[in-house]
């Protein structure tokens, strides 16, 4: 019974936030009163949610080992606090100060007309020429940055280059498929994909050369398409003439735009040097550029000084962004923790034998339900082999899929939040050809396989046996 009221507490929570505008109820609120009450849920069901069977041992012999009875109520509370709840606050965590550090960087190079020297560049006013530029540079950024990061500076850009709302919430719907798509053939550009690089299913090299091309595919479908019903020309924002009263030279915007961009390209060379969070990698970089800030401003004047002061441009972040992807996350962690993606994963490998179908499923629940617990949940059921094509292809699918929903990827929530983007208006105007993007895509996945099949870690006996045998790991047995 408390399984269904979780279970319905996220779907009715799910639709009020897709509703907002309508029911005129912010999102960020709803998502925490989601988030937490699917939590307290949860906790208050523990004795019949969470059976003992479920329990690692280790956790049970820390009980014991600090004086308790190790069973009950009181071992079950241990380890949903200990082992499920913590860990994902730190998971959570990572990613709301990677996305609070890239922010107040993005917001620190345009207070100080860092992104005026890209927008001056940009002299095409015709928006499909504006588009297929935009797109495509987010396409490449996102493989090197990632999508969330790339995101991020796209769709603040978007202000600068764009007046119109309704043509540039088009474009930073564009935006989020294209970053998607970007991302999703490095093992940088996607959280998922770096999760799967980490659990040591996919390799560095194999991943770009065999997603590249569907990925590219996912990106260019619906940039056809939106170039068949896009029409002339986009009108630039007024120029702010206040800006030109600030003591900022050129050098100091320069200075600060190739600071921004060196900082944001260091964040995956530090993950990979340190194996810290990439968090740790954007804090640091935030750090470099703050103390930059503090010897450049001696020289200013007072009211410009004031504006590119690093505290004055903390206030700018939106917390109420932050807040909701926090709710959306400790929602979606509950249904992690009950079991629900588990039992539903188990359920695709029983229902459907093709494993290509299995992750494409998956790629679409990920526009559903955050995409990292799905992957997560798929590295622990699945036993194929490094570089297997189910691997590869769920890495695609995961990262391209929650394009189809606004609040289906990092990216898309990025957005939301940036642009104040409605639910109901993103899929109206953007998920039909982001789906039809990501299906396209994996058909192009699906040929190139049959025709250039990627060189995998198994020998064909084995590849042979996993194409029509779906192999569960000992974690699926249980």
């Amino acid at each position: 019974m408390l399984l269904a009221s979780i279970i319905l507490l996220f779907i009715i929570g799910y639709l009020v936030i897709a509703l907002e505008h309508s029911l005129h109820i912010d999102k960020a609120a709803t998502a925490l009163f989601m988030g937490a009450g699917c939590w307290a849920l949860y906790v208050l069901g523990l004795d019949t949610l969470l059976p003992p069977e479920r329990i690692p041992e280790l956790f049970r012999a820390e009980m014991i080992q600090a004086g308790g009875h190790g069973e009950g109520h009181e071992l079950a509370l241990h380890y949903a606090i200990e082992g499920q709840f913590l860990p994902l606050i730190g998971e959570i965590a990572y990613i709301l100060f990677f996305l609070m550090g890239a922010m107040t960087i993005v917001e620190l190079v345009d207070a100080y007309e860092g992104f005026s020297l890209v927008t001056n560049r940009i002299k095409s006013l015709n928006k499909v020429k504006l588009l297929w530029t935009v797109c495509v540079l987010t396409f490449f950024l996102s493989a090197v940055l990632d999508n969330l990061t790339t995101t991020i500076v796209m769709v603040s850009l978007m202000k600068k280059l764009i007046s119109d709302r309704e043509t540039r919430l088009f474009f930073c719907g564009m935006i989020v498929v294209s970053a998607n798509a970007g991302g999703a053939w490095t093992v940088i550009g996607d959280v998922t994909t770096t999760m799967l690089w980490i659990g040591g299913k996919i390799s560095t090299i194999e991943v770009m050369r065999t997603l590249i091309v569907p990925s590219l595919f996912c990106m260019i479908i619906p940039l056809i398409i939106a170039s068949l019903m896009l029409k002339g020309d986009v009108e630039r924002p007024p120029v702010d003439n206040s800006l030109h009263d600030k003591s900022l030279k050129p050098w100091h915007s320069n200075l600060f735009l190739a600071l921004g961009l060196c900082g944001l390209i260091f964040v995956p060379i530090f993950k990979s040097v340190t194996h810290l969070p990439p968090f740790m990698g954007m804090m640091f970089s935030l750090s470099v550029i703050w103390i930059v800030s503090e010897f450049v401003k001696h020289d200013l004047d007072e009211a410009t000084r004031s504006s590119t002061n690093v505290v004055g441009v903390l206030k700018k972040i939106d917390t109420a962004s932050i807040l909701f992807f926090l709710g959306i996350l400790l929602a979606v962690g509950t249904l992690q923790s009950t079991g629900v993606l588990e039992t539903v994963a188990v359920w695709l490998t029983e229902q459907v034998p093709n494993m290509q179908v299995v992750a494409l499923i998956i790629g679409l629940l990920s526009a559903v339900v955050d995409n990292v617990p799905l992957v997560a949940a798929g590295i622990g059921m699945y036993d194929y082999p490094q570089d297997d094509t189910f691997w590869l292809f769920l890495a695609y699918c995961a990262g391209t899929g929650g394009s189809c929903l606004i609040i289906g990827s990092a990216a898309g929530v990025a957005a939301m939040g940036i642009e104040r983007i409605d639910f109901v208006w993103y899929l109206k105007r953007v998920s039909l050809w982001a789906l039809v993007g990501y299906l396209g895509g994996a058909g192009v996945f699906v040929v190139q396989e049959k025709f250039f099949p990627h060189e995998s870690a198994a020998n064909a006996e084995e590849v042979e046996q996993h194409d029509h045998e779906p192999a569960l790991s000992h974690h699926a047995s249980r």
